[in-house]
């Protein structure tokens, strides 16, 4: 069995160190409300957990644990309450939806889509990066952005290398640069359109309904008339940065699509069990889409869920594991010995360590709320005085955007989300204003291979340096945020009923 390196590095040394000198400093000192210890408790916990997340000191998963053990212990919450946080509907819409991504993954049916979706856009190289960011962003839409670029990785170095051989490394380089960089930010991007299709989308839907109980929930199909079109949108910007703002790419190189049709002729026709999980596939995004009413102007699409009143207590997270559940019944090809299509190690491949994550962040947030912290912060955000909705939004979309180059996406979400809360409540803006754009960006690391797992994916193929991912990455986080506040403030006011200049009573402190 290969060893593994437990050592730390200076980094990790150095926020191990800091993080628990800054708990115990604000611990100690930091006590605003005197009838409110917990105030204090709750934000010397939080300062130790967003130094450990940022420097990684030590697995994030394990930083996810501390309220478990801390929130108990400082009298913030019970443990039964704390440990409540760790295991939700939210939780379960993960899980269910993890496990068809499973099932997607071991038919080949990612392999599939992306390939055809490259054959129908490849030509020439404008075209070939267009098809790369298309293909990834369509496949993370539904399985992990991490998956869906280790996916593509090996069908972007074969598709290199053969331009290699016809145009000549040099040649090509601009090129294959792009289509790296089209691999990373397509699997970034497609991860906005659903609420499965990014980890970030799940913690920001459970930290909103947790602050504001009283505010109407976001049906998976409002997320997706607001987040489907956000997405193509981001995808295409990305694409034109990248081909155009970054440096013109050669015209003549052209892809020979026999590679490409190779490929897709060598997997065959659709096997049983492919047709299988694309059915439930598609019935489970048309269940999650169409289960709440979908609200678009003055026209409302009426939602299954109004059918029967046992419908009514039905959620997203319901329908992911009953679909799930299916998988483990109905029988795979002949070829495996015509058992079911997952059977007990599908629950070895679900990734545990960000479902940990999840709870860490859900606890969390419940602290901000349930300490008066959150209300803390909303008068202190008060004293800033208010601003334009569209000021406050670029403030909030900027911040998340640098900070999400250094940290843990998820991380950035479960710390900067609550805060935003706040912030809207003390500027009397809609905090969902300042929120979903926040989330949207977190998922936008494109600068350096830290930020985001694609990232790092492309930048293990040792065929792009850090100066590639910055300057194409530049360019790209700067379109992509003007595009964000633009479809957000086009779109959630119709999407999500708000007014921008209204204050909601939900939102106003209890």
């Amino acid at each position: 069995m290969p060893s593994v390196s437990l050592s730390r590095t200076p980094v990790q040394k150095a926020g191990l160190a800091v993080g628990l000198g800054l708990a115990l400093l604000i611990a100690v000192f930091f006590n605003p409300v005197p009838d409110k210890p917990a105030i204090g408790a709750v934000a010397a916990v939080v300062a130790l957990m967003a130094c450990w997340w940022m420097t990684e000191a030590i697995p994030l998963a394990a930083t996810a644990l501390l309220p478990l053990a801390l929130f108990p212990l400082l009298g913030v919450s019970s443990a039964r309450d704390t440990a409540g946080a760790y295991i939700n509907s939210i939780i379960f819409l993960y899980v269910g939806g993890s496990l068809i991504a499973v099932a997607m993954e071991r038919c080949g049916l990612h392999r599939r889509v992306a390939l055809a979706v490259i054959h129908a856009l490849g030509g020439g190289a404008e075209r070939i990066v267009l098809g790369f960011m298309l293909a990834g962003g369509l496949v993370s839409m539904w399985i992990s952005n991490t998956a869906a670029a280790v996916m593509m990785l090996p069908i972007a170095i074969a598709i290199i290398g053969q331009m290699e051989t016809r145009f000549g490394p040099g040649r090509t380089q601009p090129l294959a640069v792009a289509m790296l960089l089209a691999v990373a930010y397509g699997a970034s991007i497609g991860g906005v359109a659903t609420p499965v299709g990014s980890p970030t989308n799940l913690v920001f839907l459970k930290i909103y309904a947790d602050t504001f109980p009283a505010a109407p929930a976001i049906s998976f199909g409002q997320w997706v008339a607001v987040a489907m079109p956000l997405s193509i949108a981001l995808l295409f910007a990305a694409w034109l940065a990248l081909v155009r703002l970054n440096g013109r790419l050669d015209p003549s190189l052209a892809l020979d699509r026999s590679t490409v049709r190779r490929e897709l002729v060598a997997l065959g026709p659709l096997g049983r069990e492919e047709r299988i999980v694309t059915t439930i596939w598609i019935v489970t995004a048309a269940l999650w889409i169409f289960r709440a009413d979908l609200a678009i102007g003055s026209f409302v699409i009426p939602g299954w869920a109004g059918l029967w009143k046992g419908f009514a207590l039905l959620d997203d997270g319901t329908v992911a594991v009953t679909m799930a559940l299916l998988l483990f019944l109905l029988p795979a090809n002949a070829e495996r010995g015509g058992g079911p299509i997952l059977g007990a190690d599908a629950f070895a491949e679900l990734p545990w360590s960000a479902i940990l994550l999840f709870g860490g962040g859900f606890a969390m947030a419940n602290g901000f709320t349930s300490s008066g912290l959150t209300q803390y912060l909303a008068a202190q955000f008060a004293g800033l005085g208010t601003m334009p909705v569209l000021v406050a939004m670029l403030i909030a979309c900027v911040a998340v955007a640098l900070l999400t180059e250094l940290v843990s996406n998820i991380a950035v979400v479960q710390m900067f989300i609550p805060v935003l809360a706040a912030w809207g409540v003390a500027q009397q803006i809609n905090p969902l204003l300042l929120m979903f754009p926040a989330t949207v960006m977190s998922s936008m690391a494109f600068l350096l291979p830290v930020g985001t797992p694609p990232n790092a994916v492309v930048f293990g193929s040792n065929r792009l340096r850090i100066g590639d991912m910055v300057r194409g990455g530049a360019w790209v986080k700067f379109v992509v945020v003007l595009i964000t506040l633009a479809v957000c403030l086009l779109l959630m006011p119709v999407i999500f009923d708000l007014d921008t200049g209204t204050f909601p009573a939900w939102a106003a402190p209890r």
